[in-house]
């Protein structure tokens, strides 16, 4: 199936998008790493205090975004742009 697409990368653009990449690939897989082990982590302190892992998750992800909330206030003129531009959490 062609979709008209045609555009080639050349020279800097090429170096630019390959180096994007391949580290865009490494990143996720960091990111990928420290989720299993925070997983893994989560899952035995639950079993260790007698908490689901998923509640345990639930409150990470609350504090992590009061933590954001928090960030936020302090940044009333960053608010003001992002929502002027439609940009807010």
């Amino acid at each position: 199936m062609d979709s008209g697409y045609n555009r080639t990368f050349n020279g800097d653009a090429k170096i630019k998008l390959t180096q994007l990449i391949n580290e865009g690939m490494q990143v996720m897989q960091e990111v990928e790493d420290l989720n299993t082990g925070l997983n893994e982590t989560i899952k035995a302190i639950g079993e260790e205090l007698e908490i689901k892992p998923a509640t345990l998750k639930k409150a990470i992800k609350i504090a992590h975004k009061a933590r954001l909330g928090e960030t936020n206030r302090d940044h009333d003129e960053l608010n003001t742009i992002l929502e002027t531009v439609g940009k807010t959490l």
